[in-house]
């Protein structure tokens, strides 16, 4: 029996200005993370960052506390 996986995307919003090497460092962070299957900065609006995480894994909250434990302030948007 497979083991089915639901998405969520959650948008967060990055407070700090960051330059493109340190807008990396975070998305591998939380890459590795788990329940989170992918992290990216828009990029047109490089203060924005798309997550999808499984929801029955992690949570939105833990997502950003591991982002603000990279150093830098974020606020969650929400849901996409």
């Amino acid at each position: 029996m497979a083991t089915e996986h639901h998405s969520v995307g959650l948008v967060v919003h990055v407070d700090d200005a960051l330059g493109e090497s340190r807008r990396m460092d975070i998305e591998h962070a939380l890459e590795e993370e788990t329940g989170v299957l992918g992290a990216h900065f828009a990029e047109r609006r490089p203060h924005l960052m798309v997550v999808e995480y499984d929801p029955a894994v992690t949570s939105s909250m833990r997502i950003l506390d591991r982002v603000n434990h990279q150093s830098v302030h974020a606020e969650l948007i929400g849901p996409i």
